[in-house]
């Protein structure tokens, strides 16, 4: 069974791949797949859709087109290049392993799963897809597409995460000798376009005849334990002006969540109520701080932050250390989404009768 399934989804891959920047389709089977391209990729889909990194992965290769230049570019370019792909501790891995190779590997990749778990930043997801699509090694190569698949097709009642170790087992009998690079692609493809969360197009899937959900509920499949309420935060956004509306960042530790990246000041972030007299001790400067109308809202994996924001204006001999980043240089720092939505929040609050670039009024700060 595991070999006719297999030889059917490749044949429905071979008619229906998607045309994806990084990838070699079936059509170009003779052409080598580029381990480089292929390691770039799967780091930056972790947690992000095709949609959106396909421009961030253009502007890499046309910046950085092989390992060894992006080995010799400063990380701080590498982190305003990545900034907006979010998960930041992604970008710091991505330099330090293509340090990794260039430096200790000679520029080579392994040819491995278990040589691939070596490499900074690599786990075992990505070591088997990258074995697999630019070494052609028989693995297992699952991420959330392909839990949706085989949970259908096998209809596995066990929810997730616990589901994991069947789907494995199941996904490890499927993959064939031949082509498994190409299968682990298809099987992606087939969750991505077919077997879809919501609404899946049952008719048009190579494995309707052998899925198990198919006809009855697969959208109830993967099976998924409830998930706890994310904690709610808040704290207070500092965004200081000069007079000509430049805005003063500084660079946060380069461990941590946003390592290394740039931010506007802020008071600690917690849950519960702000204490402004507590938080008014984080600002980075004595001055008359006033609060912008509502709130800027930002989602991490485990919690939601919440930024009440307050702005003054600065002269710049008033601050030591961080800098001053011109309006019209955002936009090639490395500042990552939520510290562009504060500064652009707090843009948008200064009255339009003022000429922005002179920077906000230093009016009294609003409690």
């Amino acid at each position: 069974m595991s070999t006719a399934l297999a030889a059917s989804l490749l044949a429905w891959y071979d008619r229906h791949a998607r045309v994806l920047p990084w990838r070699v389709g079936p059509k170009n089977r003779k052409t080598r797949p580029d381990p480089y391209r292929v390691w770039l990729s799967e780091i930056m889909l972790q947690q992000t859709t095709v949609v959106t990194v396909g421009p961030y992965f253009a502007e890499f290769l046309r910046r950085w087109p092989n390992v060894q230049a992006l080995a010799k570019a400063p990380i701080d370019d590498v982190l305003a290049a990545w900034a907006g792909l979010g998960y930041y501790a992604r970008a710091r891995n991505l330099h330090k392993c293509a340090r990794y190779v260039a430096e200790e590997l000679g520029g080579v990749f392994p040819d491995t799963e278990e040589g691939l778990l070596t490499l900074p930043g690599v786990g075992p997801y990505t070591a088997a897809a990258i074995a697999s699509i630019a070494f052609d090694v028989p693995a297992a190569v699952i991420d959330g597409n392909v839990e949706r698949v085989i949970t259908r097709v096998f209809k596995i009642e066990t929810p997730l995460p616990a589901a994991k170790p069947e789907i494995r087992a199941a996904v490890a009998e499927l993959v064939p000798d031949q082509r498994p690079g190409d299968f682990a692609q298809a099987t992606m493809d087939l969750g991505a376009t077919i077997c879809t969360p919501r609404n899946p197009q049952c008719l048009l899937c190579p494995w309707k005849l052998a899925c198990q959900a198919c006809g009855g509920a697969p959208e109830t499949y993967p099976r998924r334990t409830a998930k706890p309420k994310r904690p709610f935060k808040r704290a207070i956004a500092f965004v200081l002006f000069d007079a000509q509306g430049a805005v003063w960042v500084r660079k946060r530790a380069d461990t941590g969540l946003l390592g290394g990246m740039l931010e506007v000041p802020s008071s600690e972030w917690k849950i519960g109520e702000i204490d402004e007299t507590a938080a008014r001790r984080a600002s980075p400067a004595a001055l008359a701080w006033r609060k912008a109308p509502g709130e800027v809202r930002h989602g991490f994996t485990h919690f939601e932050l919440e930024f009440a924001v307050w702005i003054a204006q600065a002269r710049r001999s008033e601050l030591r250390g961080g800098l001053w980043v011109a309006a019209d240089e955002i936009g090639s720092v490395a500042l990552p989404t939520l510290m562009r939505k504060v500064i652009d929040h707090a843009r948008k609050s200064i009255s339009p009768a003022k000429d922005t670039k002179k920077g906000p009024s230093r009016g009294r700060a609003s409690r």
